[in-house]
């Protein structure tokens, strides 16, 4: 019996090994270019983050509120705009001198009111945007041009201001901002050092060439069918690497590969970086959004429910009025927003260093919240879970993070036992809502941010540590790819 099974086992393995090696060397001729690519922009990365405009910025580049020109009050804004409920984003600004009301009634649905005439701002022009921009930056205006998109406004997010005009700005770093046609609200900086190394960094790692990335289906299916094919390629590898493993004494040392030149480094770093490779290639794919098991779909009811139980409040009004908040701001005063928390109005006075005063809207005295308050109301929406446990988060943790702007704290996080596992944030100084994590959530930041940048906070706590990990990884894969290249050069030639 066995006579006869053998060797059929032997031609299933043979016919196994054959197509592995045939697809390893074919696809990994086109993977190992793309592979490098992404190896050597991801270095770049580590340091040129993309273009984003955060809030450390926009506090930085707001001028103080001139509580002098602010002749109306938050509840004749709203009427302004004649909204149905209490909108998700309320707050006074600067802007080109003027002193503005941003409105936000959607995800990509915001308004503008001037807090001096009490008209709505649409349809800035390029001139304005120029007066923005400069009072801004305290820097003259060179040129500025209308576009649609360009390289680094493609993203969904920009939707609710294009047009939009980008204002080149007379400063030593290149300066650019991009003005909403919309709102007249700053939305983008960029400077030269962040346009060039991005080039050579995010937009070769991310493909994110401005055509393509118009087309999010598109340009979402190039980049999962990529990573997917590179996904293939390392677990074949991977498998050959180990199938052909040996360990033999070879003029007076020990050889782990039956190979020999570029082959045998090919083999060898394969085996040494083979799982770093496809964890990090497996993490990129990940981050496209592909159907998992252990995903499930957000309660957007029970969200929207309980954002509305933390205000209170839904109709839209504010009981404030400019005299008083004009006397309980500060000379530093960057940012007013106007916020209903458990029934009760608030303002958040912050400053150019994000330093935040929150008071009663209608005393002027401080604001304090009990935390057994908001347990209570979340554990009546929550049920039947039950709440499991509460923190008090003072600062960062592995899962409450950012890599460019730092997180708000102090946090309240509070555990559910319900069958995602929830967390809730809460912000105890103004009382929002400012976090929801399920447990697919949490496993995501894992599989994503941990095996694709090694987000682990022990490591980069103690940088340069984290830096030299990463770079000692990424040589390898580079010296991976390198070897792979030259290997599929030869033999395309022959």
């Amino acid at each position: 019996m066995s006579a006869t099974v053998q060797p059929s086992r032997i031609s299933l393995r043979t016919t196994v090994l054959r197509w592995l090696i045939f697809g390893h060397r074919w696809l990994g001729i086109i993977t190992c270019l793309f592979f490098f690519m992404w190896f050597a922009t991801g270095l770049v990365m580590m340091y040129v983050g993309f273009p984003e405009y955060t809030r450390t910025e926009r506090l930085r580049r707001l001028e103080p509120i001139d509580w002098s020109a602010v002749r109306v009050a938050p509840d004749a804004a709203l009427d302004a705009l004649a909204v149905m409920e209490f909108p998700r984003e309320f707050r006074l600004e600067m802007s080109g001198g003027e002193p503005v009301y941003r409105i936000g009634t959607g995800r990509f649905v915001r308004h503008a009111i001037s807090a001096t005439t009490g008209q709505p701002i649409e349809n800035v022009t390029p001139a304005q945007a120029r007066v923005i921009a400069e009072h801004a930056s305290g820097a003259p205006a060179l040129m500025v041009t209308t576009i649609e998109r360009d390289q680094w406004t493609v993203a969904g997010t920009f939707e609710g201001h294009r047009p939009l005009h980008r204002v080149t700005l007379q400063t030593s770093d290149g300066l650019e901002l991009y003005v909403s046609s919309r709102t007249g609200e700053i939305v983008l900086d960029t400077t030269r050092r962040e346009r060039g190394w991005n080039w050579i960094g995010a937009v070769l790692h991310w493909l994110y060439f401005t055509e393509l990335r118009a087309n999010p289906p598109l340009w979402s299916q190039i980049v999962m069918w990529s990573s997917g094919i590179g996904i293939a390629v390392a677990i074949t590898g991977l498998w050959l690497g180990i199938d052909r493993l040996r360990l033999k004494r070879r003029e007076k040392a020990i050889s782990i590969t039956p190979f020999r030149g570029w082959m045998a480094w090919h083999h060898v770093l394969g085996l040494i970086g083979g799982i770093f490779v496809l964890t990090w290639i497996f993490s990129g794919w990940l981050s496209m959004g592909p159907p998992v098991p252990w995903d499930r779909p957000l309660d957007v009811q029970r969200y929207a429910a309980i954002t509305r139980v933390l205000l209170g409040n839904p109709e839209p009004t504010f009981p404030a009025d400019v005299q008083t908040l004009a006397k309980h701001a500060n000379n530093d005063t960057r940012e007013v927003a106007f916020t209903w928390t458990l029934g009760n109005p608030q303002v958040v006075f912050t400053q150019v260093d994000g330093q935040r005063r929150v008071l009663d809207a209608t005393t002027g005295k401080s604001r304090t919240f009990d935390q057994r308050d908001f347990a209570k109301r979340l554990q009546g929406l929550m049920h039947p879970a039950k709440l499991v446990s509460v923190e008090r988060l003072t600062s960062e943790d592995a899962y409450w993070y950012s890599r460019r702007d730092p997180r708000t704290l102090p946090i309240l996080r509070f555990k559910f036992d319900d069958e995602n596992r929830t967390w809730i944030h809460i912000d105890p100084a103004t009382g929002q809502l400012v976090g929801w994590l399920r447990d697919s959530d949490r496993i995501n930041r894992w599989l994503f941010n941990g095996l694709h940048s090694l987000d682990f906070r022990w490591l980069l706590a103690h940088r340069p540590l984290w830096d030299i990990v990463m770079w000692i990884l990424s040589v390898i894969g580079l010296s991976i790819c390198t070897t792979g290249i030259v290997i599929g050069w030869r033999a395309l030639k022959r």
